[in-house]
């Protein structure tokens, strides 16, 4: 398991707020030892969730980094034959999205990413997932959810919103990243549940 890290964290909606509390959580990302073990917590965890256990389609994403390793994740949800989407950043910072077809179908791209080689199926395509496995640096008790700050995945859920699209929002962290508060905007969502290596958290219905 990992080490503990803490965060405190002030309610504020101003963007410097979240730019100060990325740079804290960060930096006590970087300090967590453990991650592999941590990693694997965090499939088993996952894999428990209902959403993704009677789901076709997942959109999930490579880890890279330090962040919570997702690599078992895939690879398991892969093995029990679910449809795996992955991103591909495109140029303007929307994202594409390509089927995972194991390790060896992954390349490095710009930004250190992880992307999938195979046939780009087009930005909507993750408006046809049962789930949606989210990046993060923090989530609080309402379910509110702190980003990288890219603007990627604002994209994609408004898209999903859009679309009518509604499926389970299920966002990866460690444990210490779940906290009291983070700062908001109009255009944030909340997500229905995290899941860190000691379990899942919920706020709400899929």
């Amino acid at each position: 398991m990992q080490s503990e890290a803490t965060v405190t964290v002030e309610p504020s909606g101003d963007p410097s707020e979240k730019a100060a509390l990325r740079r804290e959580l960060l930096a006590a990302r970087a300090a967590l030892t453990g991650r592999d073990t941590a990693a694997e917590d965090l499939a088993r965890a996952a894999l428990e969730l209902d959403e993704l256990a009677g789901a076709s389609t997942v959109a999930a994403y490579v880890s890279v980094g330090r962040e919570p390793g997702t690599r078992a994740l895939l690879d398991a949800l892969r093995a029990r034959g679910v449809r795996v989407l992955l991103p591909v950043l495109l140029p303007d910072n929307d994202l594409d999205w390509a089927v995972y077809e194991g390790g060896e179908g992954l390349a490095r791209a710009g930004r250190g990413l992880l992307e999938p080689t195979g046939p780009r199926l087009g930005p909507d395509a993750v408006c046809d997932a049962d789930a949606v496995l989210l990046p993060g640096l923090a989530v609080d008790g309402r379910g509110m959810r702190l980003g990288r700050g890219g603007g990627s995945y604002d994209r994609v859920l408004a898209r999903l919103g859009r679309a009518g699209a509604r499926p389970a929002l299920v966002v990866l962290l460690y444990a210490n990243e779940v906290v009291a508060r983070v700062p908001e905007e109009p255009h944030d969502h909340p997500v229905h549940a995290v899941v860190t290596p000691d379990g899942v958290t919920r706020f709400g219905p899929a």
